[in-house]
């Protein structure tokens, strides 16, 4: 995988409370901040398991007790066989992404030889993002909230630690739905793009709840085009339609009704293949009744205005 080494990505480390660049402290791995007026102080960022963890807890729901252990977005163990086939009959396939995926990629390699992308929430590889991390020319930087053979370092969505205007791209898949302002995170992701760069990004709308205490929040296509609004549209729509959307309402109604998780997934499986009808319903129609939207766009210096925004609709439901 493209992984950027940690020493090639320091260069572009700020800190997360106040943007100054970072020093090197005594232990490996360590950094602290050169400001010494800074509110974090002159302490060294905690290491975990060999990654720096530029946070501020003060401003973050990650506390430095949740360092060691799954937090937010689960650690993954490795699945057996049977696993991953009932897996792969539950979840529909998310193909929208990946072709999506190798879009950005095409868009880079026009702009640059060895384009940088962010990929926010990287600590498990994202369905369909594949493509990302297989490229020879495509340099990733990756960070999360727990620590991942997939990932450089440990931080904040809130608060980047990232020196402004550094990256070409940059990847957030269903990440937005689990911080608490998502507009401040679109904010800090702008800060961070080149001029002209590009982002793409997957979030929930019709979805039940999912990581527990860590879900706050679902988009309609217009709501999640209004959340970008310093974009230029490339593209959007619906990423799983309104059929993977009642399959999964299915499984948490059976969950509810019998208070167990597992009659919930024995009714889906009951109606899986449901999943598959998603084939037959227009882009246009899926927007309204959607699991989940994508938006592609690239940075620009404009700002869509609300009378824009009303325009943008792309759905099928009139007043």
């Amino acid at each position: 995988m493209p992984l950027s080494p940690l020493q090639e990505v320091r260069p572009l480390l700020r800190c997360p409370a106040c943007q100054s660049s970072l020093q090197d402290a005594e232990g490996a791995a360590q950094l602290r901040c050169s400001n010494p007026t800074c509110t974090l102080g002159q302490e060294p960022f905690p290491v975990e398991h060999g990654f720096p963890v530029l946070v501020d807890f003060g401003c973050s729901v990650l506390q430095p007790s949740d360092l060691g252990r799954a937090t937010g977005v689960l650690q993954r163990k490795p699945q057996g066989w049977a696993k991953r086939f009932i897996s792969g009959l539950l979840h529909p396939a998310n193909n929208r992404a990946a072709g999506n995926a190798d879009r950005l990629i095409s868009e880079l390699s026009q702009t640059s030889d060895a384009p940088l992308i962010l990929i926010i929430g990287g600590g498990a590889v994202g369905d369909g993002a594949g493509a990302l991390y297989r490229t020879p020319n495509l340099r990733v930087v990756g960070f999360d909230i727990y620590a991942s053979e997939n990932i450089q370092l440990i931080a904040d969505a809130h608060q980047l630690p990232f020196a402004d205007e550094v990256f070409d791209a940059v990847w957030i898949q269903a990440v937005l739905e689990h911080v608490l302002d998502p507009q401040r995170v679109v904010d800090e992701l702008t800060r961070v793009l080149k001029a002209d760069g590009l982002v793409y990004a997957e979030t929930p709308f019709l979805q039940s709840v999912h990581e527990g205490a860590y879900d706050f929040t679902r988009f309609t296509d217009s709501g999640h085009r209004w959340l970008f609004r310093r974009f230029d549209l490339i593209d959007s729509g619906a990423v799983l339609g309104p059929f993977a959307a009642l399959v999964w309402s299915i499984n948490q109604a059976a969950t509810a009704l019998f208070r167990s998780r597992a009659a919930g997934l024995l009714a889906q499986l009951s109606v899986f293949w449901l999943k598959y009808l998603d084939r037959l319903v227009p882009d246009s129609s899926a927007r309204d009744a959607a699991s989940a939207i994508f938006f592609l766009g690239r940075k620009t210096m404009a700002t869509l205005s609300p009378k824009d925004a009303i325009a943008y609709f792309r759905g099928v439901q009139r007043r």
